[in-house]
C-alpha cells in the first residue's frame, strides 16, 4: 500500500491494467491535513474491478492541535481526498520522440485543479486529432469514474465542450474498447 502525501506515489505503483492504455495502483493510503479545522484525515482505498472504481475501506480522522473543530471531525468528506489522490494512482503510457514512458496523471498535469494540462485540452478538441482525443477521454473518464465522479461532466469541463459532445466522445471511446474496467452509473452519488 502506498501513501499519497506529496509525491510518494509514482508510476511504478500503477501495476493493474485498466482500459487499453491506463494502469492504476491497486490500492493506496492518502492523508490530508486541514489547517483551518485542525483535522488530519487518512483514508485507505482499493480498486474494486466489479464496481470499476476505488472503494474507500478505512477512514481515520483526528484532531492534530488544541482547539480543533469537533463538529468538522464528525463530518469527514473523503471525496475531496479521493479527487486529489486519484491522479497520483493512474499512469498513462506516453511516446515522445521515440522515447516511451509511463507517467502519472499528476505528473502530466501542471495546472492546479485540472486533470490534463490546458495545452493538451486545446489540442484534442481540434479536428483530425481523433486518436489523441480518445486517449484523453480515457484519461479523463478513468480519473473521474475511479473516484466515483460523473465522467461526462469532467470531460465537459476539462475540454470545454458541450455535454452532448462529451457524451458522444465517451460513447465512441467505450465502443473502441478504451474504457474497459471503468464504469460510472449515472445518478450514483459519490461518497461524502
Amino acid at each position: 500500500m502506498k501513501t499519497i502525501d506529496g509525491k510518494k506515489m509514482t508510476q511504478r505503483a500503477a501495476t493493474e491494467p485498466v482500459g487499453s492504455a491506463l494502469r492504476i495502483a491497486p490500492g493506496f493510503v492518502a492523508t490530508a491535513t486541514d489547517d483551518t479545522t485542525g483535522i488530519e484525515t487518512t483514508l485507505e482505498a482499493h480498486y474494486d474491478a466489479d464496481a470499476s472504481r476505488y472503494i474507500v475501506t478505512t477512514i481515520v480522522s483526528r484532531g492534530i492541535r488544541p482547539g480543533f473543530d469537533e463538529v468538522a471531525l464528525r463530518h469527514t468528506a473523503p471525496q475531496a481526498i479521493l479527487q486529489i489522490a486519484i491522479p497520483h494512482c493512474i499512469a498513462v503510457h506516453l511516446a515522445n520522440e521515440g522515447k516511451h514512458a509511463w507517467v502519472t496523471i499528476a505528473e502530466l498535469s501542471q495546472s492546479e485543479g485540472r486533470i490534463i494540462p490546458q495545452w493538451m485540452a486545446a489540442e484534442v478538441v481540434k479536428r483530425g486529432s481523433k486518436n489523441e482525443r480518445m486517449e484523453v477521454i480515457q484519461i479523463l473518464y478513468g480519473a473521474s469514474a475511479l473516484a466515483g465522479l460523473p465522467p461526462t461532466k469532467t470531460v465537459q469541463l476539462e475540454l470545454n465542450v458541450p455535454h452532448r459532445t462529451a457524451s458522444d466522445w465517451i460513447g465512441k471511446a467505450r465502443t473502441a474498447g478504451l474504457l474497459k474496467g471503468m464504469s460510472y452509473t449515472p445518478g450514483r452519488q459519490a461518497d461524502d
